[in-house]
């Protein structure tokens, strides 16, 4: 490991399953010798990326803490949207799950959610979880706008993953940005169904969705189409907020 690398290849060793670790057990599943990555972690540890807990393991540090805060105050699809999104969920009239999710790296993020209250179902997707690429509406609505070159290197990665997408991939999102919105039923959450809309910034170099998550059982054909106008009319809104931030 050399530069940056060596920090990042530590840190993404943390998941929810394994949250602490040793500095010998990060050594043997990066394939480093023990005393490089001891450096990182030093490093990491002056950093508050890390620190120390009992038996000589590290787990993640504040500094994420103050980097999440930072992020919420600054970034404007969040600053924009926190309110667009409380407002269409509000506005849904059926219980749901409202999402903005934006690319990161090879997948797509939810960056902040929203919920009817005391709702009795949970959606995959919640804030700082990356999830699948190229599945549910959320991701399509989000890919059917991102620029031909980024979307061939998008899906070539993918497909080195050894996640291939279909031939018709392309056709489909085609036709996502062709109506302006996407539905997906069952793709990430069995019973569920994701109506999404795009929202993109060109200025601020944002390609990202505004989505709702609804029980399927809910979803007449009219009560399905009353959502795709919300979602459609509440996601030119925020394009038109964050156009306003761009010619700032």
């Amino acid at each position: 490991m050399s530069g940056l690398t060596r920090f990042t290849g530590v840190l993404r060793l943390y998941t929810v399953e394994r949250h602490s670790w040793t500095v010998q057990a990060m050594a043997d599943a990066l394939g480093s010798p023990a005393s490089t990555v001891y450096r990182a972690v030093s490093e990491l540890v002056k950093a508050g990326m890390l620190e120390a807990s009992p038996e000589s393991r590290y787990r993640l540090g504040a500094a994420f803490v103050e980097f999440d805060r930072l992020t919420r105050l600054t970034d404007p699809l969040v600053q924009s949207g926190r309110d667009v999104l409380a407002d269409t969920v509000a506005q849904a009239r059926v219980p749901c799950v409202g999402l903005l999710a934006r690319l990161y790296n090879g997948t797509v993020m939810c960056i902040a959610d929203e919920a009817t209250p005391g709702i009795d179902f949970r959606s995959s997707y919640e804030r700082g979880r990356p999830m699948p690429l190229t599945r549910g509406a959320t991701s399509k609505a989000i890919l059917a706008h991102v620029p031909a070159r980024r979307l061939a290197a998008l899906l070539n990665a993918h497909a080195q993953d050894g996640e291939a997408t279909p031939g018709s991939f392309r056709e489909a999102l085609a036709e996502i940005r062709r109506r302006g919105f996407a539905v997906t039923r069952g793709e990430i959450d069995a019973g569920l169904v994701g109506l999404a809309a795009p929202v993109v910034s060109a200025p601020l170099g944002l390609v990202a969705s505004l989505s709702l998550v609804v029980r399927a059982s809910d979803l007449t054909d009219g009560v399905e189409r009353g959502l795709v106008l919300l979602l459609v009319s509440a996601a030119a809104l925020l394009t038109d907020s964050l156009r306003a931030v761009g010619d700032r």
